[in-house]
């Protein structure tokens, strides 16, 4: 029977494979896990909403904030009325 060898792996893709199993927990979705949350996603809900833009303005993803999908389209949806509204800015007024 022939000795088997153990192939050896590069530098490169052990680094690429840390970092693939390296990620953390999972997010969880806190409207999932809390119903009572969803009824506080409304455009006139403006210290809420501001939770889910970024320091310039931007809508956070869903991969950052870690809401689920339906949720994160209902958010997105009531920041834009929130703008229309001129309750939130498009855009940060300073950088």
């Amino acid at each position: 029977m022939p000795k088997r060898t153990k192939l050896k792996m590069s530098p490169r893709l052990l680094k690429k494979k840390a970092r693939r199993t390296s990620f953390g927990s999972k997010k969880h979705c806190r409207f999932s896990e809390n119903p009572e949350l969803v009824q506080k996603i409304d455009y006139k809900n403006v210290e809420f909403l501001k939770g889910f833009l970024t320091e310039r303005g931007k809508i956070l993803p869903a991969r950052i904030s870690g809401t689920a999908n339906l949720y994160q389209r209902r958010i997105a949806q009531e920041i834009k009325r929130a703008r229309i509204m001129a309750l939130l800015p498009y855009n940060a007024t300073s950088y």
